[in-house]
């Protein structure tokens, strides 16, 4: 008897040592839009059903989402802008084909200090400031008093997007103060009476700052389209998906419960 309870617990052991072994690790780089809170949340979910995954995710911003496929450090990206046509290249010279997912949209809100008067500006206005044609909130209606603008850093994809549909494509003033993150503005603002920023959807609800409409919308989910400034998200991967990233992207993508997670974050859902 003593025989068989052994042999039954060394089988009971394999098993469990088996079970560790084939847990699986799912390697996220990139955009800090989707990687800060997003993608963190959906993971916890993803792994709350059932799935036996541990995650290790890096919002470094969405260049680092290309840089890190490209070095085969990551097993998919997160970008918060579209692939560039030159990023595309480094992957076609490699032989390798880069895939998009939409991972669900936002809308890039202008942030002012709550305690600003001016909750109301024209894309051109945006233009204006970003690019430091406008330097003081008299110009745009409100008290007298020097603009603050802050603004993502350059490796950011929320930096490009914002540029392409908030200011024209032209270049930011020298005076913006870049800043690592979505929080990092949102603080600075709040912190800053004559402060102006764009944050992801999902960083509005804080005290201290309020969003200002763009062209007299402002960005609440029912309005994605008719905001001036909304946007994709999105996963990359070289190549179709395999094994748990494509199992993972699929659930991230289509199914109710993650859309309950993005919508929770305060994106929307793809679909």
């Amino acid at each position: 008897m003593k025989l068989i309870q052994s042999a039954t617990s060394l089988l009971a052991g394999l098993a469990l040592c088996s079970t560790a072994q084939a847990q699986s690790k799912l390697v996220i780089k990139g955009s800090d839009t989707l990687g800060a809170k997003m993608v963190p949340q959906l993971a916890e979910a993803y792994k709350a059903a059932g799935n036996n995954v541990n995650f290790e995710i890096a919002a470094e911003g969405s260049s680092q989402c290309f840089t890190a496929l490209l070095d085969g450090t990551a097993d998919f990206g997160m970008s918060s802008r579209a692939v560039k046509a030159q990023e595309k290249n480094q992957f076609a010279t490699k032989g390798q084909e880069l895939i998009e997912h939409v991972a669900g949209v936002d809308m890039i809100a202008v942030i002012v200090n709550e305690a600003n008067g001016v909750k109301q500006l024209t894309r051109e206005q945006i233009e204006g400031i970003f690019t430091g044609a406008i330097t003081d909130w008299s110009e745009v209606g409100g008290k007298a008093g020097k603009i603050n603008a802050y603004t993502r850093n350059t490796a950011s994809g929320t930096y490009k997007t914002f540029q392409k549909l908030g200011m024209g494509k032209k270049d930011y003033g020298q005076n913006t103060q870049k800043m690592a993150g979505n929080t990092q503005i949102a603080d600075a603002v709040a912190k800053d009476v004559n402060g102006i920023g764009y944050v992801g959807l999902a960083y509005v609800k804080r005290d201290g700052i309020s969003p200002a409409s763009v062209d007299g919308v402002l960005p609440t989910p029912d309005k994605a389209k008719d905001y001036a400034l909304s946007r994709n998200l999105y996963y990359y991967t070289v190549g179709q998906p395999a094994g748990e990233a494509a199992k993972f992207i699929t659930w991230a993508t289509t199914s109710e419960e993650a859309a309950k997670v993005i919508s929770k974050v305060g994106f929307i859902p793809a679909k």
